[in-house]
Order: C-alpha cells, then structure tokens, then sequence
C-alpha cells in the first residue's frame, strides 16, 4: 500500500510511520504547505519524494487544493495521512482523494481542536491519549478507526503530555490504522450521494474482536513500590500491582516483620516462582527456590517434614534462597527455616509462635499471602506474560496436572503404585524447573534436579550429580526420573540407568521413540509418558 502523507511542520508520524512500514506500507510523497518545512528534509533522508505547495496570500481554499491534487497525481497512492497538517480540508479534496486520516491528541470526541493537551489539564480527566479518524470536513469529527489512551499525571505539563501523547500513543494507534487499511481489514461506510464520494459515516474493521487473546490490550497498572534495585545493583526497578488479580501472590503479600529488609527485584521474582510451585500440591508441601528453579520440593504429612525433605535435597544451594509453604507455617517449620540463611519465606498465614521465631532473623522477608485456596480456585490467573524489547508474550499458564491414570506405559516392566505416585509429584514439580529440566525424585520429594541445560543429557548428569554430592540421605538409586520433553536419542536413558533409576516419565512424541523404549527395557526401567511436555523457557 502506497501513502500521500502531508505535513505542514516536522512530521514525526510521517517519519515514524515510513521507518516501521506497518503492513508493508510505503509513502511514495510527502507533501507540505511551508516552504523549509522540516519535514522535508525528513523525507529527503529516507528518498521519499517531497512536495511544496504552498497557499498564496489570495489564494481559495479551494484552488489551493486543486493545485496539491494536480501535485499528487503524479503518484501512486492508496491512502492520504494527514500529520499536524494545518489546513482544514474541503468536501473537494476529500471527495477526489481516496481516504484521508488523521491523528489527534485526544480521545475524540472529548477534546477537539488546537489545544487539546490544554483542554485535557484543564478538565481534570486522569486519562487522554489519541484519536486516529477518517478527514471529514468537520473538524475533528470523523469517524473513529483506533484509539490508544495514556495517563495524565498530577505533575505533567502541556508539554510533558505532548511528548507522552506522541511516542506513547501516537506512534502506536496511527501504524496500527494504517497496517490495518494495508491489510484490507478497514470498511469505510459513506453518505449515498450518488457516486460514492459522501462523507464517511462510520468505520469496521475485520477481525477486530475480544476474547482469550483480543486484538488489542490495554494493560492498566499501578506503582506500588520503587525497589532498591532490580537484578542488578546498577538497574533501577519498580513493582507494578494489578488490583484486579484474585489469586493468592506475593504481590499483595503483608510483610510480617517489621524492620526487615524491602523486598528487592529478585526477591519477587524467586517469591512468586516458589510461591507457584507449591500451589500445585493439596497435600502440605514445602519448597526452596534458588534463582526462580527449585533447589528442592516435598510433599509430606506434616509441614515441618515436607520442608526438612524439600531442604535436604540440595542444602548448599537453599543458602540465600527462598522458602514456601502451602500451609500455615507453624513454630517447627519456623525452627528449621531460620536454621539456615535464608531471604525470603512465603506462607499462607503464620501461628503467633512461628512469628516469634522468624522476626529472630532480622532481615528475614516473612510474606503472609492469604489464603491460597482450593483445587482449580488456587489459580485465578489464566494467563502469564513475558516482555521482549517491542512487544510481549502472552499464553495461557500450564496448569496440566496428570494424574497416574492418565499416564502411558509403554515398557515391558509396570510402574509400581509408588512409583507412579512419584511420576506426578515429579511432573507437577519439573514444570517449575527451567528447561532442558531433569528431575530426580523418590515418594513425593526430590532427589537432585538438573535445571537450564542445552543438552538434555547433560541434564540428566547434572541431576545425578547434585543427588550424589548434594543431596543429604537421598540417593538416585532406584529413583524416578521426570523429563520436561521427549529424549531424542537413548543416551539420557543411558545416563540415566548408569545413576540408578529405575522409572522414568516423559512426554514422548520423538522420533526415536522407539529406541529410547529399548533403551528402557534393556536397563528394567518403567516408563511412562504424559502426551504433553513442560517447557519452561523463562
């Protein structure tokens, strides 16, 4: 799709909009009222032709643009945007050129005309942002095709909110417009005068609806603290709160004692991964979190035992690390956390016994975070999301959670109840683990675990490793071993038996199935396979 874009001052649109070529569009001119316009010298650096007409001190409106459309007939173009173009256009040019759009710096219909940033302080309002709308000769009366609203804060400016206006809004809603017209999606309805040149009177576009992943988001949040520093000391960072949220999170954690330490970037970070882990489970479950992956997690009867097993898996790394626990944290459980260092411990509520021993670490975080809930009520949260540089993630959460009868055997040799047990507290623990993600585990605690890995079988050697060095009672011997994605050669399997497994759960799906199955059985292991790996890439 080609662009006539007009411009009586700098352009930025313009220029924008030619840099990211939304939908492969291309401005074949610029064209501009003002002699020495900046935005011709804009235009000259990216080689779009560039025009001059400006109106002569006699001139009619009407002439004037008679003389701008012989101009333009010397180009190929789709569609006419305007940018801070300050003439308003009649019902000739509109009717003789295709459709013109236009930016403005307010949600229309509130705010039209020349100071709108003005009007918009003045008003009060605590949110603005642009309009981008099909020319009509009414000013500022078109009919809409996109908006995109920006706050205004209590200490902005005319000036301040100009700028947020434009690069926050601005260079967002007009490319969308224009990607949209490019890709054919945009339906301009018009007066019937006859020959199809009415002004327009409303607008449609394809494909642009709601539900699970709409085709727009607004994402409205508010500053709840300004944190120490983020991942790194030279790194400023900020937490964000969404109100809305209903689920349990260590976001709107009370902490509990007083004097200790703000919660910094990786503090939330790890909090909210341990927090999530030990979510999966109905049983008390405690878990140690080392840099958002699980140095260790239990499942027992009682809290105390469930974190003592969770800790043991690897001790030496738990030091610095982050507790959770999905049961109220009792004055035992409060004894073994605070017998070694750690940063953070996440509960769903606390006994007046356990405070008193936790608020002995001075700057131990104690985050009570309410009720966690139960079953499916434990996950309000549908949906999780990962910023990239220009953009974000967003996907539903993994909230599989196989039960032994939904597993596959497809060994010579049938898992025993134990161990199939065992398969699915260690499939609900590996989706925790960041991928490739090997897990070694016996009952319903771990037993080494092998996180981050660009080989798969340097994973299932790395768990093995942590098992046989770190891990304190516990032993890989007669383990079961938990892939997050299917082997695709039997080397791991290989790796694996050489450590003592004897059980293993995965996926499949590989080619090479077949061989990683022979592999199996040569070694008596059972193994079963979920249908669905667990990738955990962030």
């Amino acid at each position: 799709m080609k662009i006539a874009g007009l411009a009586s001052n700098r352009g930025r649109n313009l220029r924008h909009i030619a840099d990211v070529a939304p939908g492969g569009a291309e401005l074949s001119v610029v064209l501009t009222n003002r002699e020495n316009a900046p935005v011709l010298e804009a235009a000259t650096e990216r080689r779009i032709p560039t025009e001059v007409v400006a109106r002569d001190e006699d001139e009619s409106r009407a002439a004037h643009e008679r003389r701008i459309l012989d101009r333009l007939s010397g180009y190929d173009f789709d569609i006419v945007c305007l940018d801070g173009y300050m003439r308003v256009l009649t019902d000739e040019f509109l009717a003789s050129a295709p459709t013109t759009l236009n930016v403005h710096p307010s949600l229309l219909p509130s705010f039209p005309g020349m100071d709108a940033h003005e009007q918009v302080l003045d008003s009060g309002v605590r949110t603005t942002g642009c309009t981008v709308h099909v020319v009509t000769e009414a000013v500022d009366a078109g009919p809409i095709v996109t908006q995109e609203p920006v706050p205004v804060y209590a200490d902005d400016d005319a000036d301040s909110l100009k700028d947020r206006v434009l690069h926050d809004a601005e260079f967002t809603a007009y490319p969308r417009a224009v990607r949209w017209f490019a890709e054919d999606r945009v339906t301009v309805e018009r007066e019937d005068d006859g020959d199809g040149t009415g002004d327009a009177t409303s607008v449609t576009v394809e494909g642009d609806v709601g539900g699970d992943f709409p085709e727009r988001r607004f994402v409205s949040e508010e500053r709840a603290d300004t944190l120490r520093y983020g991942e790194n000391p030279h790194q400023d960072a900020a937490l964000y709160v969404d109100d809305g949220c209903e689920e349990a999170s260590v976001v709107a954690a009370d902490q509990h004692n007083p004097g200790a330490k703000g919660m910094g970037y990786n503090n939330y970070n790890d909090a909210d991964a341990a927090l999530n882990l030990v979510k999966e489970f109905d049983e008390p479950a405690a878990a140690v979190i080392k840099h958002t992956n699980p140095a260790g997690c239990a499942t027992a009867d009682t809290l105390a035992d469930a974190y003592d097993r969770a800790l043991r898996t690897d001790a030496k790394s738990a030091f610095g690390g982050i507790v959770a626990l999905n049961r109220e944290c009792d004055a035992d459980t409060a004894d073994a956390v605070v017998d070694s260092f750690k940063e953070v411990v996440v509960a769903p509520g606390y006994t007046d016994s356990a405070l008193d021993v936790l608020r002995e670490k001075k700057n131990l975080r104690v985050l009570d975070v309410g009720p966690l809930g139960e079953g499916d009520d434990r996950f309000s949260e549908r949906f999780t999301e990962k910023p990239i540089v220009g953009g974000r993630l967003v996907q539903e959460r993994d909230m599989q959670s196989p039960t032994a009868a939904d597993l596959e055997v497809v060994t010579e040799r049938e898992p025993t109840d134990e161990q199939l047990e065992t398969m699915v507290f260690a499939w609900k623990t590996l989706k925790h683990v960041k991928s490739n993600g090997i897990l070694f585990a016996t009952g319903t605690e771990t037993v080494g675990v092998g996180m981050g890995q660009v080989s798969r079988v340097d994973a299932v050697a790395l768990a093995a490793m942590k098992a046989e060095k770190d891990a304190e009672g516990k032993s890989a011997e007669g383990a079961v071993m938990a892939s997050d994605a299917f082997f695709p050669f039997p080397d791991a399997i290989e790796e694996a038996a050489e450590a003592g497994i004897e059980a293993v759960i995965q996926p499949g799906g590989s080619v090479n199935d077949e061989d990683v199955i022979a592999a199996a059985d040569e070694h008596d292991m059972a193994m079963a396979f979920t249908g669905s790996r667990c990738f955990r890439h962030d």
